[in-house]
């Protein structure tokens, strides 16, 4: 339990804030696109599981415009 008391939770919340809203943006920009870069269901796995950078490579290199 001490490595939790030690965490400075000030620096650390904008980092997940900042990645909870990246992920939940690129999810939605998925299910509203009709066409992406590849099969959506892999894009959504990607922006789930390789957390702060998946919605990134979505947004360059998923995205079709």
């Amino acid at each position: 339990m001490e490595e939790m008391a030690m965490i400075n939770w000030e620096l650390l919340l904008p980092i997940i804030l900042i990645q909870f809203v990246l992920m939940v943006i690129a999810l939605i920009d998925i299910f509203k696109a009709k066409e992406t870069r590849g099969p959506k269901g892999l894009w959504i796995v990607i922006v789930i599981v390789v957390n702060f950078f998946g919605p990134i490579a979505y947004f360059i290199f998923g995205r079709k415009k």
